[in-house]
C-alpha cells in the first residue's frame, strides 16, 4: 500500500488552482477513490468467479449424472485459469454554472469508472486423460483421505464401491452394489451399515498395516562400503552367535478395515495379514471384522472393490431410470444407526423449473435438482462427496498442448 500511495502522489498531485476550486477535503476524497474502487472490485470479482465456477461444476456433474443414467455420452470440461485485467479511472474538473445569476461561478465536476477484462481457459477432458482419470477404478488412497476427514463410511462406500466379496464357507462370493442384483445388493447395504455402526462407536480402524521385516546377512558377505549403505536404509545389529548382521526395516502395507487396532497385533500377525492381502488389486480394500470386538457379532471377512468415477455417475443416474434404489433394513445384529436412506444420492426431475433448489441442471427438456434434505443432511453430504471425488480424480488438468476454449469478455 505504501508504494501505491507514493505512485498516486507522484502522478495525481493536484495543482494550486484545483486546491482553490475544490478545497483539500474534496480533493483528498477524490484521490482515495482508485484504491477503494480497486479493493471493492477485486473482492467482488474473486467472489463472483468462485461462485460461477462452483455453480458450473455442480451443474456439469448433475447433467452428466443424467446423461450417463440415460446411457448417453458424458462430457467434462475444466476451467484451468482465469486472468482478469482491472481498469480504474477518476477524473475531476471545473465548469461555469449554466444559468441564473450564478453564471460566473465555477462548479466542480468529478467522476470515476471501473471495468474488468477477464479471460477464461476451458480444457475438455478427453483421450488418455479421460480414460485414466474417469474410467480407471479409484484406489484405496482416495478412500483413506476421505475417511480421515470424518466422512461417513457407509456414504463413502455406497458411492465408491461396486461390490463386496465375502468369504463364505471357504469360498469367495461377490455381492454387487446394484439394485438389480436382488441377492447381493441387500447384503452390501447391510454390511456398510454395520461398518457405520462400528464407526459411530469409534471402534472402526481404516489404516494401512505397518510391520517390521527382518533379514540376516553373513558378516563375510558385507564389505565396509556395503555396510555404510545398509545403515542408510536399515536398522543394523550384529549377532555374535550367528556371526551375521540382522537388518530391520519398518514398512507400510495395504489398507484394512477392522474393528480392532492392528497395532495391537504382534509383528508376525501383521506380516501374515499383509501377505494375504498384498496381492489385491489397487482398488480392493480388505475387511476383517472379528468376534470379540465391537461389531464382532456380525463377523465379516472379505474385500470391497472400488469402481471408477464414471461408474459412480452411472449408479446415481440409473436411480432415476431403470435401477432405482430401495429401502433395506439393517441386519438384526446391527445396533441402531443414525441414517439409512433408501437412495445414496437422490435427484428430482420435472418438466417445469424446480424452485428453491440448491443445485439444478436443465437437459433434454427437463429440469433436474438435488432433492432437499429433511433432518440429517445426507443428500447434501453425498453431493459434496461426489464433488470432492471429481476434484480428486481430475486434479491435474492439463494446461498446455490441449485443445482448449479461451473466452475473453
Amino acid at each position: 500500500m505504501g508504494r501505491e500511495n507514493e505512485r498516486c502522489e507522484a502522478t495525481c498531485k493536484p495543482s494550486a488552482a484545483l486546491h482553490r476550486i475544490f478545497g483539500i477535503p474534496v480533493l483528498s476524497a477524490l484521490l482515495m477513490q482508485p484504491g477503494c474502487m480497486s479493493a471493492i472490485s477485486l473482492k467482488q470479482a474473486v467472489q463472483g468467479y468462485n461462485t460461477a465456477t462452483t455453480d458450473i461444476l455442480a451443474e456439469q456433474l448433475l447433467a452428466n449424472i443424467v446423461r450417463v443414467g440415460q446411457r448417453q455420452t458424458a462430457h467434462f470440461t475444466g476451467v484451468t485459469s482465469i486472468a482478469a485485467t482491472f481498469n480504474y479511472t477518476v477524473n475531476a474538473g471545473a465548469t461555469p454554472a449554466l444559468t441564473g445569476d450564478s453564471g460566473g461561478m465555477i462548479l466542480p465536476t468529478f467522476g470515476g469508472s471501473a471495468s474488468d477484462n477477464p479471460t477464461f481457459s476451458i480444457v475438455p477432458i478427453e483421450g488418455e486423460d479421460f480414460s485414466k482419470r474417469l474410467l480407471n477404478p479409484m484406489d484405496e488412497g482416495k478412500l483413506t483421505l476421505l475417511l480421515r476427514q470424518y466422512t461417513d463410511i457407509d456414504l463413502a462406500l455406497r458411492l465408491m464401491a461396486g461390490e463386496v466379496r465375502i468369504e463364505e464357507q471357504g469360498q469367495e462370493r461377490s455381492h454387487l452394489n446394484r439394485p438389480s442384483h436382488t441377492a447381493g445388493y441387500p447384503l452390501f447395504r447391510r454390511i456398510v451399515l454395520h461398518l457405520s455402526s462400528i464407526q459411530d462407536r469409534n471402534h472402526l480402524y481404516v489404516e494401512p498395516l505397518t510391520f517390521v521385516r527382518e533379514w540376516t546377512l553373513p558378516v563375510e558377505s558385507v564389505t565396509a562400503e556395503g555396510f555404510q549403505a545398509l545403515e542408510h536404509e536399515y536398522e543394523v545389529s550384529y549377532d555374535a552367535n550367528a556371526k551375521a548382521y540382522r537388518l530391520q526395516k519398518q514398512e507400510e502395507g495395504r489398507l484394512m478395515i477392522t474393528n480392532y487396532d492392528p497395532d495391537a497385533l504382534t509383528n508376525d500377525e501383521r506380516l501374515r495379514l499383509n501377505d494375504v492381502i498384498e496381492h489385491n488389486a489397487p482398488n480392493e480394500i480388505a475387511i476383517d471384522i472379528r468376534p470379540g470386538f465391537p461389531g464382532g457379532e456380525f463377523p465379516i471377512v472379505g474385500k470391497f472393490r472400488l469402481r471408477s468415477f464414471m461408474n459412480v455417475l452411472a449408479f446415481v443416474g440409473r436411480d432415476l431410470t431403470d435401477e432405482p434404489e430401495y429401502d433395506v433394513a439393517p441386519d438384526p445384529r446391527t445396533p441402531p444407526v443414525r441414517e439409512n436412506p433408501p437412495h445414496t444420492l437422490e435427484l428430482m426431475s420435472s418438466a417445469l423449473p424446480i424452485l428453491d433448489a440448491e443445485q439444478t441442471a436443465y437437459l433434454n427438456g427437463r429440469h433436474y435438482a438435488l432433492k432437499p434434505d429433511t433432518g440429517y443432511p445426507w443428500n447434501r453430504a453425498a453431493f459434496q462427496l461426489l464433488t470432492t471425488l471429481y476434484q480428486m480424480t481430475v486434479v491435474d488438468l492439463p494446461r498446455f498442448n490441449t485443445p482448449a476454449i479461451t473466452i475473453a469478455k
